[in-house]
């Protein structure tokens, strides 16, 4: 067994701590997967050597340009993918409204600063529009908001469903840090623009994961209790599962094909990533992403702890970049510590300030909280003018 890794009440990490932990966590994530994305464990094994273990160069080596499927992107040698990039595009919507958010926010600022603001796309080594990078499922945000003029709260009905729109939701945990409920409700609204179905639900869930995991004495097991406590129909099932499998393991090694056996029966795209089913990501109350659960159970058996479960995310393959953002995410909100050689790394390999977006989140969610403050005091005041109960009562 390993040991828990939550951090004593001692050490308990501040807010900004806990905001860089997920945002840098998830990045480093997300840079670790990308280059296996799409295999199985034991094609990781037969290209590497063994386990993934660290940053490693694309699956196709220098063959990248050109080589399917991935061609022309590189993926590798510590270079984001379009996870990281819609998350800090996210905290760009938070500094520009700070506020919470809603799906009117994603048409008002998320849509343009993807179609008219250039920046270094590190898989494309150029400078671009970040829309020519983003997967077609997100490119749907730009078709139905900008083109089609659709209702943002509706815009989602339509896309494939899938982990698109959870991906990026790290950014409204923590603007509702310890509060997974709050998280819940405001990703579920931010998503309604992006997802439909269990993507959506799992948005919501994400967003709920990583403000349970800011909550002072968090665990992997009480972050688990609150998306159990807030998630609906095949996810909270898929959930459930996956992590009750995944407390009988303590390292990732073993728990790889057990974590599959039991998220399996939930997941539409089947047993070959690359050759999804014909039932793959349609709308359905009874499936979820993949993703999500698998996450979680790797938060579960590393007890909390980075490195395991973030290695354990990527060596599982699949779509273990974004895996691996979520459980990076989460471990690094719990304030398990993220390797700075990593992050050193990634930061560099993708020309990236990793820490900028985590002090601009942490000002602007000390802003929304007082904000918060401030109108729950004047609803107070207003309901006990109509005779409601006062605090003292």
């Amino acid at each position: 067994m390993i040991p828990d890794m939550t951090p004593t009440s001692d050490e308990t990490p501040l807010l900004d701590e806990r905001i860089t932990g997920a945002l840098v966590g998830a990045a480093v994530g997300d840079a670790l997967g990308g280059p296996v994305e799409g295999h199985s464990p034991e094609q990781i094994v037969e290209r590497h050597g063994g386990r993934v273990h660290g940053i490693v160069g694309p699956w196709h080596g220098d063959a990248w340009r050109t080589a399917r499927p991935l061609a022309p992107y590189h993926k590798g040698d510590g270079h984001v993918t379009d996870d990281t990039l819609m998350t800090h595009a996210l905290v760009r919507v938070y500094a520009a409204v700070r506020d919470h958010l809603d799906a009117y926010a994603i048409a008002e600022h998320l849509v343009p600063d993807l179609m008219t603001n250039p920046r270094w796309i590190p898989e494309l080594e150029t400078e671009t529009i970040p829309l020519r990078r983003i997967f077609l499922a997100e490119k749907w945000l730009v078709t139905r908001l900008h083109y089609g003029h659709v209702d943002p709260r509706e815009a989602g009905v339509g896309n494939i469903v899938n982990c698109g729109a959870a991906m990026y939701m790290a950014p409204v945990g923590l603007v509702n840090a310890a509060d997974p409920a709050g998280a819940y409700a405001e990703a579920l609204d931010v998503a309604g623009a992006h997802q439909s179905s269990y993507g959506r639900e799992a948005a919501g869930v994400f967003a709920a994961a990583v403000a349970a995991a800011c909550a002072p004495g968090a665990t992997a097991d009480s972050v688990v209790a609150a998306c159990l406590s807030v998630a609906k129909d095949g996810t909270r099932a898929a959930i459930e599962t996956v992590c009750d499998t995944a407390s009988r393991y303590s390292d990732f090694e073993s728990a790889l094909r057990p974590l599959r056996e039991a998220v399996a029966p939930y997941d539409t795209v089947g047993p070959d990533y690359r050759t999804p089913s014909l039932g793959a990501r349609r709308p359905s109350r009874l499936h979820s992403i993949e993703e999500l659960p698998v996450a979680l159970g790797m938060v579960v058996v590393a007890r909390g702890d980075y490195r395991h479960a973030v290695l354990g995310s990527v060596n599982y393959g699949r779509d273990c970049d974004s895996i691996a953002t979520m459980a990076g995410a989460v471990t690094g909100a719990l304030g398990s510590e993220v390797p700075s050689y990593w992050a050193k790394e990634v930061a560099e390999a993708s020309r990236l300030d990793l820490h900028a977006p985590a002090r601009t989140l942490t000002e602007v969610t000390r802003e929304i909280f007082a904000r918060d403050v401030c109108r729950r005091r004047a609803h107070e005041a207003e309901f006990a003018r109509l005779g409601g109960p006062r605090c003292s009562d």
